[in-house]
């Protein structure tokens, strides 16, 4: 049987409602991220058994995986890999405070993210490396069972990019909702995407 890793992204936060570049800052769910998490986790306890929880040690994170390990009677582990991306001097900024200060970076952030270093941050390419080798290692951990990564949208869209072998070049090409679910399924040689930005369980 394979290994079927269930990919979710952390709720709501108020960064989120009004966008920033939220990165490494520890912004934590508001009252409707709460819910979304609420939710997320029943549908994931009616649907499966996860043997583990692996979360980005960030709060917005933790708190979405605190929620769902509870249905299971699990503890929640960190795994860095999973930490959302790290913005450099954009971070807590939003994008039009950017765009202020580095005009063209920004319109290359937007047009072609795979080439843009973010000034004292990652690039897309040092996210991806990260993202996949901590997908990677969870999974080795439990074959043949079924574990819940939860992380952010940066991350989760990188790690569906190169299960599906596409170039960074289509990062704006996925869309990650907030609490969305994503289905994954990891055989001896390989990722297979069942399902992705499922989001009925919010509606």
């Amino acid at each position: 049987m394979p290994t079927t890793i269930i990919l979710v992204r952390h709720g709501q936060t108020d960064w989120n409602r009004v966008e920033h570049f939220r990165g490494r800052f520890n912004v934590p769910l508001n009252a409707t991220g709460l819910k979304q998490a609420d939710r997320v986790a029943t549908r994931i306890s009616s649907q499966w058994k996860p043997a583990a929880i692996f979360s980005s040690p960030l709060i917005r994170a933790m708190q979405t995986a605190a929620t769902i390990a509870k249905k299971f009677h699990l503890t929640a582990l960190t795994a860095d890999g999973l930490i959302d991306v790290d913005y450099g001097k954009w971070q807590g900024l939003t994008p039009e405070e950017a765009r202020e200060q580095w005009p063209d970076l920004l319109t290359n952030w937007y047009e072609h993210p795979e080439v843009v270093k973010i000034p004292g941050g990652e690039t897309l390419a040092q996210v991806s490396s990260r993202a996949m080798s901590a997908l990677k290692e969870v999974s080795w951990l439990h074959p043949d069972q079924e574990i819940v990564l939860v992380s952010h949208t940066v991350v989760n869209r990188l790690i569906l990019l190169g299960i599906l072998g596409l170039r960074i070049e289509r990062f704006w090409h996925l869309r990650q909702e907030p609490c969305a679910i994503n289905v994954i399924e990891k055989s001896e040689k390989d990722f297979t995407l069942v399902s992705m930005n499922d989001t009925c369980h919010l509606l």
